[in-house]
């Protein structure tokens, strides 16, 4: 069953129509031959890691693989570490140019989240951290199996929209949306393929 507010009559043009928020989803961003190859080279190439984070007294390992690479001083600290970046390879460089031309803003860092089944995950958060500054900007572009992407305003509990965020879509979240709204990646049952998602940002103030 879907959640509320799934993307049929939400979007128009591609921007989402939510209050607070400034949300675009361009589900083919990609064709899917160059998703396809980004796709199997990101993931061969990727030096992954698991972190640890301190959950209610326990050490438990994040459940995704990450990496974070960027330009030198785009260091960034969430979940409690901060990431000292990995310098850009060439696909990655080629992939910021392309979100950089589409969204005629720069771009200078990129965390990559690998979920390799259903039972990864990433749990309820808002992109705020202070280098982020006033209006951060995220673009999240996926490859590979499709999962849903839930939105909830900060202070509820209670799921307003899902997105499915298909093979090759991008998805840009900018202005207000991180101060009103959090978002998840959650766990299913049902099967899946993996999935790599890439967050692109934009570091305005380097650690």
């Amino acid at each position: 069953m879907d959640a509320p507010g799934t993307q049929g009559g939400l979007f128009d043009g591609g921007a989402l129509q939510l209050a607070d928020a400034q949300l675009t989803y361009l589900p083919d961003w990609l064709d899917g031959a160059t998703a396809d190859d980004w796709l199997h080279r990101l993931v061969e190439e990727t030096p992954w890691q698991q972190p640890e984070v301190v959950l209610f007294g326990r050490q438990l390992p994040v459940p995704r693989l990450v990496a974070w690479y960027g330009d030198p001083e785009a260091r960034y600290r969430y979940s409690g570490m901060t990431h000292q970046p990995l310098p850009w390879t060439p696909l990655l460089g080629e992939i910021r140019q392309r979100l950089v031309n589409t969204l005629g803003q720069p771009l200078n860092g990129a965390l990559l989240n690998y979920y390799r089944d259903g039972q990864d995950s990433m749990g309820w958060h808002s992109d705020d951290e202070r280098e982020l500054g006033a209006e951060p900007l995220v673009a999240s572009l996926s490859l590979g199996g499709v999962r849903r992407f839930d939105l909830r305003r900060k202070g509820t509990t209670r799921i307003e929209h899902s997105l499915q965020l298909e093979h090759g879509s991008l998805l840009v979240m900018s202005g207000q949306t991180q101060h009103h709204w959090q978002h998840q990646v959650a766990k299913t049952r049902k099967p899946c393929a993996p999935r790599l998602n890439l967050t692109f940002r934009l570091i305005r103030t380097p650690l």
